[in-house]
């Protein structure tokens, strides 16, 4: 039997207080259940927004692991699997991994993925705050649907959502703190469509909103049709997702396998 599943994005502000954003994924996590979807997903650095004040550092020895230990309660509590950023320690004490989190229906950790592409760029340099992972992202099967994991600036690095291809990917999951800004918006919406296409799998990019950041979360199918999307404001949006569509589209358009890895 082909598995169609719910998969709902909530499109939040975030706070720098990480037990005002535990309230925040409640409230989403009951809606969510009630709507019947299978997995919930928030945004990148949804444990808690960093400051100047603040660094990612800090919030790690503050929140540290309680906060993904909620998370993983309230995953068990309503049945659900959850996706979402936070921060993890790593080696050097004065920066973080930038991480997201795949937790399951039984409260256990299924998958965690390291931010490989840090933004230097356009004035910010998160290499200063945090480290970048040193391993490939992660596919894992939930509910007979494989999905794979990628963070906001990987969207601009189509090697990465390749290889989720070639590892049997039928949906990347981007948790995302995607700024606002001249012409960034038109970028955030045309890379997810493009990884979709040129993957024939879905995307599904849950942004922050509030502050620097732009919204508009959507999940593009295989074809690049826009199945679900956000407002600009806070919105909890919901999109159905089988792999029977993904093999629809591959059938149509064969594009994985018609290519020249004999020269790429």
């Amino acid at each position: 039997m082909d598995v169609v599943l719910t998969l709902a994005l909530a499109q939040v502000e975030g706070s720098p207080e990480p037990f005002r954003n535990l309230e925040t994924a409640r409230r989403h996590a009951h809606a969510a259940a009630e709507e019947g979807a299978a997995i919930l997903v928030f945004p990148e650095m949804f444990m808690a927004l960093p400051s100047p004040g603040n660094p990612p550092a800090r919030l790690v020895r503050d929140a540290g692991g309680h906060f993904v230990e909620h998370l993983a309660r309230m995953a068990q509590s309503f049945r659900i699997y959850i996706v979402a950023g936070v921060w993890e320690p790593s080696p050097d004490p004065d920066r973080v991994y930038n991480t997201a989190v795949v937790l399951g229906p039984e409260g256990e950790t299924l998958a965690a993925y390291r931010k490989l592409h840090l933004f230097d760029a356009l004035n910010v340099r998160e290499s200063k705050t945090m480290v970048a992972g040193d391993r490939r992202p992660p596919v894992v099967s939930i509910h007979g649907l494989r999905v794979g994991l990628a963070i906001c600036y990987d969207l601009r690095f189509p090697e990465l959502f390749r290889c989720l291809a070639d590892q049997g990917a039928e949906a990347v999951l981007v948790p995302s703190a995607w700024y606002q800004g001249s012409m960034k918006e038109e970028h955030w919406l045309t890379l997810l469509r493009a990884r979709a296409i040129e993957n024939t799998f879905y995307v599904a990019g849950c942004n922050l909103i509030g502050g620097a950041f732009c919204g508009r979360s959507t999940v593009f199918d295989p074809f690049g049709v826009a199945v679900a999307s956000a407002v600009e404001g806070e919105d909890h949006v919901t999109a159905r997702i089988s792999p029977r569509r993904v093999r629809s589209v591959r059938e149509k358009l064969p594009s994985l396998e018609n290519r020249r890895k004999d020269l790429f």
